[in-house]
């Protein structure tokens, strides 16, 4: 522990924080889409209880991930659910037969649609972070620990912009859609599949074609639900 008084420790800290932020705005606006529908009281909480099992979780996986970023189709399953996390977060909402949501239901919804997106979009991030950590868990731990409060804040200001403005809420799932496409462009089989010459433009097509996707079939998902609703 006799590192914890050294400079070259906090300096290092400091990195893997701003490294953290940096590569975070992103999962800013997934935990503030995710969180926005929850009672005043329990956003707070969804924030949090989402942002730090999410950190636990990769500082967990921190000595796996150069493995995994490797893996065939990974990239491919982890595009896929946040493009369905994407939907979701604009899609109908999902109601009781009281004609509301149940709160503490929708609660650990949120956090369960923080964690899986967090993990999908900051398996690039943790190369980066742990880069920093250089194999160092305490100092991978304190960096992410500090971060997670900002990440939050972060979030609450998002949440804020959204309520202010609801059109951002099909933004902020068109900025998912282009992550996810983003993801999906960078797995090594469909790298290898399009060949060299296409690579380049491989990850700006995806992108776009993510963005659409979402919009497109949140859109068609309303439509057909609206009688539905309109029945009732």
């Amino acid at each position: 522990m006799t590192e914890l008084y050294q400079p070259s420790f906090w300096a290092a800290v400091l990195e893997i924080i701003l490294i953290n932020i940096l590569l975070s705005g992103d999962n800013a606006v997934v935990i503030a889409l995710a969180c926005r529908s929850l009672p005043p009281g329990r956003r707070f909480w969804g924030m949090v209880i989402g942002a730090g099992t999410a950190s636990v979780l990769l500082i967990a996986f921190t000595g796996a991930v150069a493995t995994l970023m490797t893996l065939p189709y990974l990239k491919v399953a982890g595009a896929a659910a946040l493009l369905w996390i994407a939907v979701r977060l604009v899609g109908p909402a999902e109601v009781q037969s009281g004609g509301h949501v149940e709160a503490a239901d929708d609660l650990w919804r949120a956090v369960r649609i923080v964690v899986i997106a967090d993990i999908v979009m900051s398996l690039d991030n943790v190369v980066a972070v742990a880069a920093a950590a250089k194999g160092r868990y305490v100092l991978l731990g304190l960096g992410l620990a500090v971060s997670i409060p900002i990440v939050v804040a972060g979030s609450a200001l998002t949440m804020a912009l959204l309520e202010r403005f609801p059109l951002l809420v099909w933004g902020g799932a068109t900025l998912l859609g282009w992550i996810a496409g983003d993801i999906l462009a960078s797995d090594p089989v469909l790298v290898k599949f399009v060949g060299e010459a296409a690579a380049d433009r491989l990850p700006t097509v995806a992108s776009v074609l993510g963005a659409i996707t979402v919009v497109t079939i949140a859109v068609l998902w309303r439509r057909a639900r609206r009688p539905l609703a309109d029945d009732r």
